[in-house]
Parts: structure tokens; sequence; C-alpha cells
């Protein structure tokens, strides 16, 4: 058997496992020497652009995206009505944060309906990407904000104005803690189902938002209590916590765009893979979002004395086992070589 004997891919649709054989009767050619070269080749058993859970999962991102846009945004316009009344800076910073959460839908949106599109010649592993790269600004956008609210609250620290209309900016203060809280475990859920990092950090990003409008609650109590500068200081409070969402959000996205993936999805892959049998050891993983599907490629050991086929129905078992049992895994190419190879 040649040192690499086999290569095979395999990609998930809808759980459902069509395998097109087209020209598969030369495997049956005749003797083993007919078989040799199609062996040696990486080929798929794939029909080409075909719609899978990848697409589902970007229909289910866009829906999120713009359910997510109208909830903000009406939350945002009602809470800048107040501001505008008031003068409250606590209410202004999280007015400006809510306006940030909702227009990041629209990169978002953008960045699923291009990850929709078919791979090309080009982009032979698709448009994926662009949903990493929406994530990146996301993170800009809270950064924008974080810097705005910032300005603001050091402002009203140095030239001080007592806010008014104290009741309306305590209800503003908790219609977004409300508005934000269901966006954000509507994010976070939908992300981690479809296995997105950008929209997931986009959640974050909103659940943070809804405590900040907590915080204007205090704000506003503390001015009610005869210390406006209060006020202020809980816009502060608000620039350190989306800071804070800075922080994790930039982490993971960037993470993502560096092709991190959890350690242990690596060891699930690894002990499905290992399980299989004719798998006599998983020589090497190497695993990689692209969007919100994963891509795996494994080099697994076979015995050395086993016909070619069999080595082909083993790399195949592989594939399947791991694109059914570990999570995320869309798609899996498998190389199988001779066991006790020489690295």
């Amino acid at each position: 058997m040649s040192d690499h004997a086999h290569d095979h891919h395999h990609a998930h649709d809808d759980h459902d496992h069509h395998h097109a054989h087209d020209g598969y009767d030369h495997h049956r050619a005749q003797g083993v020497w007919r078989f040799v070269p199609h062996a040696l080749t990486p080929h798929s058993h794939d029909a080409a652009d075909r719609i899978d859970d990848a697409v589902e999962g970007s229909v289910r991102g866009i829906r999120a995206v713009g359910i997510s846009f109208a909830v903000l945004f009406a939350t945002a316009l009602v809470q800048l009505v107040v501001t505008l009344l008031s003068g409250s800076v606590a209410l202004l910073a999280d007015t400006i944060h809510n306006f940030s959460d909702a227009f990041t839908a629209i990169p978002l949106a953008l960045a699923f309906l291009v990850g929709r599109r078919s791979p090309t010649r080009r982009y032979t592993y698709g448009f994926g990407r662009a949903e990493d790269l929406a994530g990146l600004v996301v993170i800009v956008m809270i950064a924008a904000s974080a810097v705005l609210a910032g300005y603001e609250a050091v402002r009203r620290l140095v030239d001080p104005l007592s806010p008014t209309h104290l009741p309306w900016v305590a209800a503003a203060g908790a219609i977004g803690f409300v508005g934000n809280e269901l966006v954000a475990q509507y994010r976070i859920r939908v992300g981690r189902a479809i296995g997105s990092a950008a929209l997931v950090a986009d959640g974050q990003h909103a659940r943070t938002d809804g405590f900040t409008s907590l915080a204007v609650l205090g704000g506003a109590a503390g001015t009610a209590l005869g210390a406006p500068i209060v006020d202020p200081i809980v816009g502060l409070v608000i620039t350190v916590a989306i800071a804070g969402v800075l922080w994790t959000a930039g982490r993971d996205v960037l993470r993502r765009l560096m092709d991190a993936v959890d350690p242990a999805v690596v060891g699930e892959a690894e002990r499905v893979v290992g399980a299989v049998p004719g798998v006599l050891g998983v020589a090497g993983v190497r695993m990689r979002w692209i969007g919100h599907r994963m891509h795996a490629e494994i080099e697994v050991d076979v015995d050395e004395s086993a016909p070619l086929k069999d080595a082909h129905a083993t790399a195949h078992r592989a594939e399947r086992e791991l694109v059914d049992h570990v999570p995320g895994v869309s798609s899996a190419l498998v190389h199988a070589y001779p066991g006790h190879r020489v690295a």
C-alpha cells in the first residue's frame, strides 16, 4: 500500500447521506492496479451546490438579526426621546449603545447572505468567512460606542447638569433592560445553535446593554436624592461595562479568525474517529470554522495489509461518524495511511 493510501471527503446534508458514486464501476476493474490511481486521488461523494444545514443556519441567522434589529431599534428610539427631554447622560450612554447594537444587525445580515453563496474556483471553501469579518465590524462598533459614551460622561462630570423627568428616565432604563435581555437570549441561542461566533458576540453585547440599562435607574435615583453627579458616574460605569464586552467579544471573534476551536471538540473528534472499526489510531486532527460551519481534516492509521477498498470504507465510516456525532462539523476529509508508518 502507498504511503498516502487514501483521501476521502464527506459533507453533511440535512442528516441525509446520499453519496453519488459517479463512475464507481471502476472500483471493480480488473485487478487492484486499476483501483490504485483512484484511491490515491482525493475525491468527493457529494453532489455540487446542494442546500445543507449551513444554508439553513444562514436563514436562521438572518431571521435572528432582523428580529433583534426591530426590537433594539424601537427600544433605542424610546430612550432617545426620553434622553432629549431629560438630559440624562447615563441614559444617553445607554441609548448610544443600544443604537450601536441595533445597527450591528446590518453587517451580520449581509454576511449571512454572502455566506449562502456556493463555492467558486477562486473561493473554494465558500464565503463563510464573511461572517467572521462581520464580527470585526461588530467589534469596531462596540469600541466606538464605548468611546462616545465615555466622552459624554466625562464631559458631564466637568460641566454638571441635573437631568429632569426622572420617572421617565427610570422607565426608559427598564425598557432598555427588557429589550436587550430578550434580544440577547435570542441571539445567543441562535448563534450557538448554528455555530456563529459573530452572532454570539452580538448577543453578549446586547446582554451587557441590558445590565447597563438597569444602571440608568441608579443614576435617576441618585439625582432624585439630591446627588446629580451619580448620573455621569453611572455613564462611566456603563462605559467600563461596554469595554468589558469589547474584550470578550473581540477575543472570541479574533480566535475564530485565527482558526481556533475548542480543544474539547478536537478531543471528541479523536475519540469518535478512534472508535471506528478499522481505525488503528488517529495521527493528526485539524479543525477550523468557516463562518458557522466547521471543517475537519484527520489522518488515521489503518491496517497496512488491508485492501485499498477497505481503507476507502474505513475513511468513509470515519467521516460519517464525525459529521453525525461531533457538534458543528459539517464536512470532513479523512486521510488513511498504512499503520506504523515512519513520519
